[in-house]
């Protein structure tokens, strides 16, 4: 039996004319009726509005089923949608070109469980008066799926350096995910200004009526 896979595909009119838009918009449908046709789903998760209704800048659509990744890899890389222009009968461009890219769009989540940490007494060098460092009171907390690593020795009891120790290593774990999280994001706006118009993977027609 075939596992289920989801892919998020990144559709975008890039910097094209209002064209560009359009073509998105028609491509989306294309793609959407391709997947049914090989029995997966799709979800459109985010799309972008274009100059003009029914257009879209930008469109980001989840597949889901199996073989969604293959199916997927078919859509890759610059689309072309072949038609005139709806917007200017004056000229004589038919090639509208459109980038679609796999993108990741689930937000990173480290899991944080106190188990998965090794707490070891440890002393620190440094001035800190005469109580300083006359027992193992400092903490080092290592976060062992990760690898990160805190250090605390503010406190004169191993206890509140220790419960010091999770909250930052805590902290410092959900400032990765959120910086992990704004990348993906900058990421995915960066296919934007990815598109090469010509020689497309793919060229679709209007169907003929």
């Amino acid at each position: 039996m075939s596992v289920a896979e989801r892919v998020h595909l990144l559709l975008s009119a890039g910097r094209g004319p209002r064209e560009c838009g359009w073509a998105v918009a028609q491509l989306l449908r294309r793609l959407e009726a391709d997947a049914g046709r090989h029995g997966l789903t799709t979800h459109r998760v985010e799309t972008i509005a274009g100059d003009r209704p029914g257009t879209f800048r930008s469109a980001l659509v989840r597949v889901h089923g199996a073989e969604a990744t293959t199916f997927a890899g078919s859509w890759t890389g610059t689309l072309c949608w072949q038609a005139p222009s709806p917007y200017r009968s004056s000229t004589g461009r038919k090639n509208w070109y459109v980038i679609a890219q796999p993108c990741e769009v689930d937000a990173p989540h480290t899991t944080f469980a106190e188990s998965d940490v090794d707490i070891v007494r440890c002393r620190t060098g440094g001035p800190g008066g005469q109580h300083r460092n006359k027992a193992s009171t400092a903490v080092r907390a290592t976060h062992r799926p990760s690898g990160a690593v805190v250090v605390v020795d503010t406190e004169r009891q191993f206890s509140q350096n220790r419960r010091l120790a999770l909250e930052r290593l805590r902290a410092r774990l959900q400032e990765r995910d959120h910086s992990a999280g704004r990348a993906a994001v900058t990421d995915r706006w960066r296919v934007h200004d990815d598109l090469v118009r010509g020689d497309p993977t793919r060229i679709e027609r209007p169907s003929k009526s």
